[in-house]
């Protein structure tokens, strides 16, 4: 089976590789107590089955397969058992969501009907223009419509979430550097990015990593806490789906870290890829261009479409060092002058006060360049303050869950194209955007207050590796 996930995740020589033939299952503590003598005995179909010595009945034993929130995304699972992964999180789970709306409602059970917000990323929506040839405005105005259609309540952009995260982001560079602590600071909006530094170098690596959470995350918090209670509903009574560019982002949003104990909810309830909403407009029979546009939902006032300058995967790297810059020295950048290093996505940048280098900033994508940093990390050479970090070549247009080139198209013009169109979207600082500063203040109590820090951010869990016979390297 072909994998969409990052390549960091589909890594061959990682400690805890399962070879394709062999089944995912999750490792579960045996409570062993003094019993009869059985043996084992394996089947031609596979199955195993326990014999009793003394009497030889035979008992099939059950085997305990993992579910999406069990995954600690290891290269086994993730190149030979997808589809276990994402049995929790497909378009069909939404259509189940949809129909038990509908037999609610025919019940009269409306205490029972879930709210169903969709919340789409501007590199699906673009991937999505792309093949149906519109603008990027159009194209969020038609999945609005496409989505209201077929029982969802409310369609958000993350673009709106994505502000939250770049300031925090910002803030948090400049308290690290005044401190001179903890540098570089790593970006934390790739999930693929995250799982491959807790589970490959662990303790040593999270440290830099910024502990803000993704925007989709952050849009988690703001649909399951500051919308719920806008709608006098509690965080259960919303289901919450969200559109992304690429698989990976189906493992953050089963993390423990996202899930509310008090009512047994995940901030994000299911993630859908752009080739799933795509297979979505297929069974709907219907196509997006022909589907009539409708006025755009706003989670915090009207709805509008704005993006942020920077690059497609969300302009880490240009605003926290413009934010830098300006809150550190005083100084106000004009155009940035990359340098490309090994390839094309290896690139830095710095900043020079009265002649001397007082920032250097880096964006780091594919894997092959993770590594690279991680090393020059390691061996104490690296010399940046902050790093822009996705785990798929060309950043977040080209994730795993895009849609594929057509025709005769290469796969670069596709990344190209969408690159325009990811850019055709007014831009905007999210520091100037007043609803950030309105939400801060009324919904977090402030900037710096116990809210914000349980909302806006997260942690990392380095994993235990273990040691068993099928990761052991001959």
């Amino acid at each position: 089976m072909a994998s969409h996930f990052s390549s960091a995740l589909q890594l061959t020589d990682l400690d805890d590789f399962i070879n394709p033939s062999q089944e995912c299952v999750k490792p579960v503590k045996v409570e062993r107590v003094v019993g009869k003598k059985g043996a084992i005995k394996i089947e031609t179909d596979g199955s195993y089955m326990e014999v009793d010595e003394e009497t030889g009945a035979e008992v099939k034993l059950e085997k305990a397969k993992i579910t999406l929130n069990d995954c600690l995304a290891c290269s086994g699972c993730i190149t030979s058992a997808e589809s276990v992964l994402i049995t929790q999180q497909s378009q069909q789970e939404v259509y189940s969501i949809l129909q038990q709306n509908q037999d609610c409602r025919k019940l009269g059970l409306h205490n029972e009907v879930k709210c169903v917000v969709v919340s789409v990323s501007p590199q699906a929506r673009a991937s999505l223009a792309a093949k149906y040839n519109l603008s990027a405005l159009l194209t969020a105005q038609k999945l609005t419509a496409f989505f209201h259609k077929i029982g969802c309540d409310f369609v958000f952009d993350t673009s709106f979430s994505r502000d939250f995260s770049l300031v925090e982001t910002q803030r948090k560079i400049v308290m690290r550097y005044r401190s001179k602590s903890a540098l570089p600071m790593l970006a934390s909006a790739c999930p693929g990015w995250i799982c491959y530094a807790e589970k490959t170098h662990g303790a040593y690596i999270l440290p830099y990593i910024s502990t803000t959470k993704s925007p989709q995350q952050i849009m988690g918090s703001l649909v399951k806490d500051l919308f719920a209670r806008k709608l006098d509903k509690t965080p259960d009574q919303i289901y919450h789906v969200s559109v992304m560019p690429c698989y990976d982002k189906k493992l953050e949003a089963s993390r423990e870290d996202f899930y509310n104990d008090l009512y047994k909810t995940r901030d994000v309830d299911c993630v859908l890829s752009t080739s799933e909403v795509d297979a979505m407009l297929e069974t709907e029979g219907v196509n997006l261009s022909d589907i009539n546009a409708a006025d755009l939902d706003g989670l915090a006032g009207a709805g509008e479409l704005v993006s942020h300058a920077g690059g497609g995967s969300g302009g880490y790297l240009e605003h926290v060092l413009r934010h830098a810059a300006r809150e550190l020295f005083g100084l106000q950048l004009n155009e940035l002058t990359f340098k490309t290093l090994r390839n094309e996505d290896f690139k830095e940048v710095s900043v020079q006060h009265d002649g001397v280098v007082v920032l250097q900033f880096a964006s780091a994508y594919g894997f092959r360049n993770i590594q690279n940093l991680v090393q020059k990390l390691k061996r104490g050479k690296c010399k940046y303050d902050f790093v822009e970090v996705m785990a798929c070549p060309s950043g977040c247009l080209n994730g795993g869950g895009q849609l594929r080139p057509q025709d005769d198209e290469s796969s670069k013009e596709l990344i190209r194209r969408l690159g325009g169109i990811y850019a055709s979207v007014a831009t905007r600082l999210p520091e100037d955007n007043p609803a950030v500063e309105t939400l801060y203040r009324e919904w977090l109590g402030g900037r710096d207050g116990v809210k914000a820090a349980a909302l806006l951010h997260t942690t990392y869990h380095a994993v235990n590796k273990t040691v068993n016979a099928l990761n052991i390297k001959w």
